[in-house]
């Protein structure tokens, strides 16, 4: 079976794409900081899905964490895909740049790209070895569009779009994708703007779109996940 490692897992975005890969007969390692509710998930896709799932609780800043990850993945056979999910917003709720706390912002930086950095370079020999090895960075559109109170936050992602697009250049080998959901009901999202009660979809509902990167395996770069369940697979933009 393919083996696919989610950053962020136990819940949100990272819940859903652990199901939605699950279902397709996928192994799983997952990673969160909260070892309770990892656990109850990876108990939960094990039981429903019958598939392997290694639940390895820490936090993605932290070099022996990321080793760990890579070795879970190893004891299940290897590593076919990342999935660098796992993020922070410097600042609960977002505030404007005059009032981001630099900590918060360096956080942020540490968290989203030096992290997502870092763990690629521990698992490229596994994804390089895989016939199909990919790697998914999870963007925002806060990474190209200049929202006021997401600069910190959009910064980082920013950063970590460009870090993937190189990355697709210099492995070719690899495919490279940075996925941008577009808005949902998410606790990340709750936290930077808890005053929006606007009902969002649900992450679930977002979930096939990676799937369909997974399947058809289009060039490496920049998608929104709108787009992907709307029609054919084309880079572009989306929304937070």
């Amino acid at each position: 079976m393919p083996v696919a490692m989610i950053t962020g897992g136990s819940k949100g975005l990272g819940r859903a794409l652990a199901g939605a890969l699950a279902g397709e007969g996928w192994d799983l390692v997952l990673d969160a900081r909260t070892a309770g509710v990892l656990e109850e998930t990876a108990r939960e896709l094990r039981g429903r899905y019958g598939t392997r799932v290694v639940a390895v609780p820490g936090d993605v800043t932290d070099a022996a964490h990321r080793a760990d990850l890579v070795a879970a993945a190893g004891s299940l056979g290897g590593l076919d895909l990342l999935v660098s999910n796992a993020s922070v917003l410097g600042a609960e709720p977002l505030v404007r740049l005059d009032a981001l706390p630099l900590e918060g912002l360096r956080r942020a930086l540490e968290t989203n790209v030096v992290a997502a950095l870092g763990l690629v370079q521990e698992a490229l020999p596994s994804l390089r070895a895989s016939e199909a090895g990919a790697v998914v960075v999870i963007s925002s559109d806060a990474a190209a569009e200049p929202y006021p109170t997401w600069g910190g936050y959009g910064a980082s992602k920013a950063a970590l779009d460009q870090l993937a697009a190189v990355l697709g250049e210099e492995e070719p080998g690899l495919r490279v994708w940075a996925v941008d959901p577009g808005d949902m009901a998410t606790d990340l999202y709750a936290a930077a703007v808890p005053e929006d009660t606007d009902a969002r979809p649900s992450p679930e509902s977002v979930a096939p779109a990676y799937l369909r990167l997974v399947r058809e395996r289009p060039a490496g770069g920049r998608y929104a996940a709108p787009a992907l369940l709307e029609g054919p697979a084309g880079q572009g933009g989306g929304a937070r």
